[in-house]
């Protein structure tokens, strides 16, 4: 007997954790790669969520539409890249789950 698939709620209800100062004293680049891993984190959840559960169905344009939908600025090339990173290293987890 095969269980019930539950819908996927829409990315943009999903509720999100309050906002926190981040440390003072660090390089811009710190600051700059920290919000950058955040954004990509956001995003790989959003296209999780979205049914894209392998990097090669995460193109940059539909990364850059999930963006969009969800309500961040556009990635850039680099975010983008970072997204199917955390998208391939979500994989076998995800995999995993559905067996």
């Amino acid at each position: 007997m095969a269980a019930a698939a539950t819908p996927l709620t829409d990315p943009c209800t999903l509720a999100t954790l309050p906002r926190k100062r981040l440390p003072a004293g660090h390089p811009r680049e710190w600051y700059e790669s920290h919000n950058r891993r955040l954004k990509a984190m956001r995003l790989a959840i959003a296209l999780l969520h979205s049914g894209a559960y392998r990097p090669e169905q995460a193109t940059n344009r539909r990364i850059r539409r999930v963006a969009d939908r969800i309500g961040v600025r556009p990635p850039s090339n680099a975010t983008c890249r970072m997204v199917r990173s955390l998208i391939h290293a979500e994989a076998p987890a995800a995999r995993a789950g559905r067996r």
